[in-house]
């Protein structure tokens, strides 16, 4: 015969699951972020490609690269901290699955390990934000640059 489990006990097992599993859904956000970030580098991996390749044929290249290195930094910072985010929340929900809460040793852990989670979110979200804008103003640089060659050779003609 199979023992009929305590009511009580099945509800507190399933809120327990239930408290396990909603850092759960920060993690995912903070997957979805690291894969904004690997593609942000890519481009910029693909950038610095484009101007080796031309061998520093104009004069701002140099300047260019040097910004893009300050935001490949930026993106190296976000996806640092976001992966410590990533194992911050992975330590709240193990340590979830292992205490109680109503153990106060694990309380505080459990605190810890969440608060340094979305510390370090927020972190690689600056960091982010950084990254933007270094790559916003290499973008209006470019433009006018390009708008006072186009000036130049209008006088010119």
């Amino acid at each position: 015969m199979i023992p009929i489990a305590d009511p009580s006990q099945v509800d507190s097992i399933a809120h327990i699951i239930q408290v396990a599993l909603t850092p759960v859904f920060l993690l995912s956000g903070i997957a979805t972020l690291l894969n904004v970030f690997s593609t942000r580098h890519a481009r910029v991996a693909d950038q610095v490609e484009k101007l080796s390749d031309r061998a520093s044929e104009r004069p701002g290249d140099q300047a260019r690269l040097r910004d893009l290195r300050r935001r490949s930094l930026a993106l190296d910072v976000a996806v640092v901290i976001a992966a410590l985010g990533g194992v911050a929340i992975c330590g709240a929900v193990l340590t979830l699955f292992v205490g109680t809460l109503r153990d106060a040793a694990v309380a505080s852990v459990l605190f810890c390990l969440f608060g340094a989670a979305i510390v370090c979110t927020l972190a690689s979200l600056a960091a982010f934000a950084v990254e933007m804008m270094l790559a916003s103003r290499t973008v209006r640089t470019e433009v006018a640059e390009q708008q006072q060659e186009d000036e130049k050779e209008e006088t010119g003609r």
